[in-house]
């Protein structure tokens, strides 16, 4: 289990820089509001049970409950939280960081069935896909639904001291909420940060003056230190929450680690792709491989039973794989490599599905790889040479892109110009990829003796990132041929079963026939 939290922990890592690269220009107002969060988050004092979490939220008047924007389960916890305490009998209110409050009549609008939901939608700016703020949706209907009132939290700010102006305002409003007549509970939902004690919550009691006789709660959800401590001591499984020296509590529902994959797909979301619920991923799997295999006329249904979907919140996932199949060190290295590398793959070995995301398009790609495994068994691991091997995973990988077009014909696949761009902009190893992508598509149809010439057989990064980015671009022009009748199903269902004795034949010859 050492080696599993190890893996976990430097998974995390990895994602951690990769986010910080992404969210640029943090500053040092926005540090000190993250360390006064984490120093607060960083252990806990006693495990408590979902009854004790129960009695303590119904007992509050204002609950405070940290959200990760990025992750559905957040929301779906808030409302479970809020469907607690409606059934007290108190009036509840919502009050809404996604929502902002010069909006507020619009939320009033649709909450009285005045204005619809595809208007509200776009007056909040969040339009009708996906968004940092996807669960705004699922909150403001169960708000209607429920007859409930919603009060919007948030501004807009900027500079050095946003973090603050922000939470004054809110703390304002939901002050205003908690002074009505009838004392409503007012059950909060804002960025994790923001609910640290000394944060909005000091704002609010600032805003309700002395004496009020208000009580508050802290509910964080998965904060990272204590999720850590938790797992260095074998507990994550059996802690579903937790209380904090200061009385706050911190709810357990998902690792950090699938809180930042959730960020990490809605930046690297493409057109037509959509989350996967991690409970429901191995079902969708299998819906996608019986769809695929469909078409491709691969019985599917004796193997998937068989078939295992595993993902990155599976802290014991390289343990899973390696138990269903036998692997030499070095390849068990190579796995290691590629779950810090957030990329998903198919073990055929194993017959194991691992998703380093819960993109959709990765899950349908991944989906198309069991079904040529079903339909070529042990073939698709055959041993090669250097260059047959290069041009196997090339049809390996066109083959993953196609059957993730026939899930989602929306999605794009990376062409010439791009990588072109990519080779004038990018550095290092993302550029020579960029090169040798396109040299050899230059070369591949009039010249292809050439093109053999330019492969990279000896650096793995070069040797992987040039494969699949020149079978996506054969798995897309496979696909629009399918699509505009100019390739027959028999065809695509040959190229499913074929061996590929002679991969570099069989890449050559789609090239000549795709391009003709």
């Amino acid at each position: 289990m050492r080696a599993s939290l190890a893996l976990h922990l430097a998974l995390f890592r990895r994602q951690k820089a990769q986010i910080a690269r992404a969210v640029e220009g943090q500053s040092a107002a926005f540090r000190a509001y993250e360390a006064r969060y984490r120093r607060r988050t960083s252990d806990y004092r006693q495990i408590l049970s979902a009854h004790a979490v129960a009695q303590q939220v119904r007992a509050a008047d204002v609950i405070y409950v940290g959200d990760y924007h990025t992750l559905p389960l957040a929301q779906e916890t808030y409302l479970n939280l809020v469907e607690g305490v409606r059934e007290a009998g108190r009036r509840v209110v919502l009050a809404l960081e996604c929502v902002e409050g010069r909006h507020q009549a619009s939320v009033d609008a649709y909450l009285a069935g005045r204005l619809t939901e595809r208007a509200l939608l776009s007056r909040l700016g969040l339009g009708a896909g996906q968004s940092a703020w996807s669960g705004a949706r699922s909150l403001l209907a169960y708000a209607r639904r429920h007859r409930l009132r919603v009060v919007g939290i948030d501004r807009r700010a900027q500079g050095e001291r946003s973090l603050e102006l922000r939470d004054a305002y809110a703390a304002e409003r939901i002050a205003r909420a908690l002074r009505s007549e009838d004392s409503p509970r007012v059950v909060v939902l804002v960025g994790q940060y923001h609910v640290a004690p000394c944060h909005l919550p000091a704002q609010v009691e600032r805003a309700l003056g002395e004496a009020h006789g208000l009580k508050g709660l802290v509910v964080y959800q998965n904060a990272e230190g204590v999720y850590w401590r938790l797992a260095r001591e074998g507990k994550v499984g059996a802690a579903q929450a937790v209380e904090l020296a200061d009385g706050a509590l911190c709810l357990l529902n998902a690792s950090p680690v699938v809180c930042q994959q959730s960020f990490l797909d809605y930046l690297e979301a493409e057109s037509g792709d959509a989350p996967l619920r991690e409970r429901g991923a191995a079902e969708r799997f299998r819906e996608m491989a019986g769809l695929i295999g469909r078409l491709a006329g691969v019985p599917v249904g004796r193997w998937l039973d068989e078939a295992e979907v595993v993902t990155a919140a599976d802290g014991d996932a390289l343990e899973r794989i390696q138990q269903r199949g036998r692997f030499t060190q070095g390849e068990l290295v190579q796995l290691r490599r590629y779950i810090l590398s957030r990329e998903s793959y198919y073990i055929p070995r194993a017959r194991t599905a691992y998703l380093a995301s819960l993109s959709l398009n990765h899950a349908a790609e991944e989906a198309a790889h069991f079904v040529r495994h079903c339909a070529v068994g042990d073939a698709m691991e055959a041993p090669r040479r250097a260059s047959d091997a290069f041009y196997a995973r090339c049809v390996e990988e066109a083959l993953g892109f196609f059957g993730s077009k026939l899930v989602n014909p929306r999605r794009v696949c990376v062409g010439a110009g791009e990588w072109a761009l990519r080779f004038g902009q990018a550095r290092g190893v993302e550029r020579q990829i960029a090169a040798f992508v396109l040299a050899h598509k230059a070369a591949e149809v009039e010249v292809p003796d050439e093109a053999v010439k330019l492969l990279p057989l000896r650096k793995d990064r070069l040797f992987h990132g040039v494969s699949h980015a020149l079978g996506y671009l054969l798995g897309d022009a496979l696909y629009q041929g399918f699509e505009a009748g100019r390739i027959e199903r028999s065809e695509v269902r040959a190229l499913f079963r074929d061996p590929l004795e002679d991969p570099r034949a069989t890449y050559f010859q789609w090239v000549r026939r795709l391009s003709a």
